[in-house]
């Protein structure tokens, strides 16, 4: 019972308990914040003054809908580009392949040249002379008719080419009776040397024994050259 019982009144101190602690805030929040309001006034200020506007969401749009089109654009250059090379290489590639075949066509030419300058020096020349020589020829009776390979070179050598004609005076047989009967005329157009090749109607049951060559400056006109030749 005498732990109980209460020796005297109790008393709480009012001061100790029932007074409130005041609060403060701290200067460096103050100041923390206030360097960030102005960090963020600063920023909207050069975005509003000195920046590029912001775009809107359509302005956007618009504008990667043209980057992406220039992008198009840059890859069909870019291929027209590369197909333009290739075509400029290979133009380049046929441009020496061509060159290569016409330096060997000169020499050939040269050659060729070479080869008619010898072959005329070693045909024998037409013994009846003239400004037209009739070097050589053979002639042949084929199905009726006279077949025909005659080389006529020109002795003045320079100036314009000759243009004239070639004559065949054919003598022959038909049913048993002699004859003789003219051909052609041929066009002659030489400047050194010509072969006048082909084939002529001969009358029929008509065969040639022997042509007579005359080379005129035009039909009926001046004898420049002639030569006898018998027909196989």
């Amino acid at each position: 019972m005498g732990l109980f019982r209460r020796s005297g009144p109790v008393v709480f101190e009012r001061h100790a308990y029932g007074r409130r602690r005041s609060w403060t805030v701290p200067r460096w929040l103050l100041l923390l914040l206030a360097g960030i309001a102005i960090g963020a006034g600063g920023l909207f200020y050069a975005q509003e003054e000195y920046l590029p506007p912001r775009l809107t969401p359509a302005e956007s749009q618009q504008l990667q809908a043209r980057l992406n089109e220039v992008t198009a654009e840059r890859q069909r250059l870019k291929l027209a580009l590369d197909q333009a090379t290739a075509e400029a290489k290979a133009a380049r590639a046929d441009g020496e392949r061509l060159a290569a075949e016409l330096a060997e066509a000169r020499q050939s030419v040269d050659r060729l040249q070479k080869d008619v300058a010898l072959f005329d020096d070693v045909m024998p020349p037409d013994p009846r002379g003239g400004a037209i020589a009739v070097r050589g020829a053979k002639f042949a009776n084929e199905n009726g008719q006279l077949a025909y390979h005659v080389l006529v070179t020109r002795e003045r050598k320079g100036g314009k080419p000759f243009k004239g004609v070639m004559e065949l005076a054919v003598a022959g047989d038909r049913g048993g009776r002699n004859e003789t009967i003219t051909l052609g005329p041929v066009d002659v157009n030489l400047a050194g040397y010509q072969h006048l090749s082909g084939s002529l109607p001969l009358p029929a049951g008509f065969t040639g024994r022997q042509a007579t060559i005359r080379v005129l400056d035009r039909p009926g006109g001046t004898l420049q050259g002639m030569r006898v030749i018998n027909v196989r």
